[in-house]
């Protein structure tokens, strides 16, 4: 603080003094008096001042972000349509179909879309796709079952559409080519995809283990053998008849004649010029021995069981050995089914003609698309991909046969492939694919029977389908 210096003006000082003389004259005096006192003081000061500011900068920084996406194999990974949706879906039943129809019910967990499946019996499921198909209006299903055969009458008459371009669309992302290029091919019609192929099938032999070893005998290789297993096994107090083959319809005695026709050396049902070849000798002599067979194994009893007596009669030891489909096996090691776990044996369909071809035919399922359907086309596809995944066929696998080569590779299936691939590679094959079969298929479902219950020769019978082909088929324009 700066110092202030004050200065005392000279202070007369006057001193009288009242005495009887007068008093001497005051002296005057100057005197400087320094004082030092602390003073508050505003000063201003110009001064360099360094700020420090926080300053907050927005960067925009581009980052590569992978995701990981997850997704249930198990579940209908579709992604949810724009608008609401419906797919129904009709076949018929057996365990592998509703193993199937179950894997496209999934889909009903996928927001804006329902899913319906409808499963009856072979018969019913044919009868109910011609009605409502052949009127030419709008399909009730998006998604229907078949056979090649089918293929072959329904492509045929319009009814279904090709599918072509999605089977290629979709070919990387469902690894489609894992299904063989033979399945697609019996998939086809005239150059063009009609079906997914989902299923293999054939008819071969299931036999209790047991009574076999107990009366001596080998799984027979001929129907002359089966004739005589019956013999030897006719008294078996544990069966109620010895044997069974699916005779309890007429599409049922139409299948087993194919077997018995092909392997007594006929071509298959039509010649070239589409007259009827199944009327020769070879199919006189094939029905000769379906009727030998009843005779000796069946008997009218034997004539009512059908497929899933057949299965039942196996499962509780009421039957000794059964011709049946390959797909009904996986139930007789099942304990909630069968009391004969690991009892019944496998063998390859016999030869109805002793050196002629095995007594099971090739059959293929599909999954087609209607033509006259009003759901999206790559939707209704999609379902059905969804439905025959590499994921679900493995675990259909456990129940029939199915389509796609992986599955083969990972070794999944049951015990009884060694005689499906036996039967399906020595055996009579498949239907042609003439959409004039399904003509004849139902003329001889009409006749064929008659030669089971005696009120018909097999000559007669045959005579008589052959009659009603002819003019079904001219009719229809397959014969000139």
């Amino acid at each position: 603080m700066k110092k202030l210096v004050y200065l005392s003006i000279a202070v007369a000082v006057l001193f009288s003094f009242v005495a009887a003389c007068a008093a001497p004259t005051p002296e005057v005096v100057e005197k400087e008096v320094i004082v030092e006192k602390e003073v508050p003081v505003t000063v201003e000061v110009e001064k360099e001042v360094v700020v420090k500011e926080k300053v907050v900068e927005t960067v925009v920084v581009e980052v590569e972000v992978t995701r990981e996406v997850i997704v249930d194999p198990t579940a209908c990974n579709l992604a949810a349509p724009a608008s609401a949706a419906t797919v129904n879906m009709i076949g018929w039943a057996f365990p592998v179909t509703e193993l199937y129809a179950d894997e496209i019910e999934k889909c009903n967990a996928v927001d804006n879309l329902a899913v319906n499946t409808q499963l009856l019996d072979s018969a019913s499921a044919h009868e109910q796709v011609r009605l409502a198909l052949s009127g030419g209006g709008e399909s009730p299903w998006a998604i229907v079952h078949a056979t090649p055969a089918d293929i072959a009458e329904w492509g045929s008459q319009g009814w279904l559409q090709p599918i072509d371009d999605l089977v290629e669309e979709y070919w990387d992302e469902y690894d489609l080519g894992d299904i063989p290029q033979t399945a697609w091919d019996s998939a086809s019609f005239e150059g063009n995809i009609y079906g997914v192929p989902f299923l293999a099938n054939t008819l071969h032999m299931f036999y209790r283990t047991d009574l076999f070893e107990e009366y001596g005998l080998e799984p027979p290789t001929t129907y002359d053998g089966v004739i005589a297993a019956c013999e030897a096994l006719a008294d078996e107090p544990s069966t109620d008849i010895p044997f069974t083959m699916n005779l309890h319809a007429g599409w049922a005695w139409e299948i087993e004649f194919f077997h018995f026709l092909k392997s007594f050396g006929a071509p298959g049902y039509l010649n070239e010029d589409n007259t009827p070849a199944f009327d020769g000798p070879e199919g006189v002599a094939g029905l000769t021995k379906m009727k030998e067979v009843v005779d000796a194994c069946m008997g009218l009893e034997g004539l009512t069981y059908s497929i899933d007596d057949s299965e039942i009669g196996m499962e509780t030891g009421r039957l000794a050995f059964v011709n049946i489909w390959a797909s009904r096996a996986p139930a007789m090691d099942d304990p909630e089914k069968s009391d004969f776990i690991g009892l019944i044996g496998f063998a390859p369909a016999a030869a109805p003609n002793p050196g002629g071809s095995l007594g099971g035919s090739t059959w293929l399922d599909t999954y087609t698309i209607p033509a006259t359907t009003d759901v999206d086309r790559d939707l209704a596809f999609r379902v059905i991909m969804e439905a025959t995944d590499l994921r679900s066929q493995t675990d259909a696998a456990e129940l029939g046969i199915v389509t796609r080569g992986a599955v083969a590779k990972a070794g999944v299936g049951g015990r009884y492939l060694p005689a499906v691939a036996e039967t399906l590679a020595d055996g009579v094959g498949g239907y042609a694919a003439n959409p004039a079969i399904s003509l004849a298929r139902a003329a001889l479902g009409n006749w064929l029977p008659l030669v089971g219950t005696g009120e018909m020769s097999p000559q007669e019978s045959l005579d008589a389908a052959a009659e009603e082909y002819i003019a079904e088929a001219t009719a229809q324009g397959f014969i000139d």
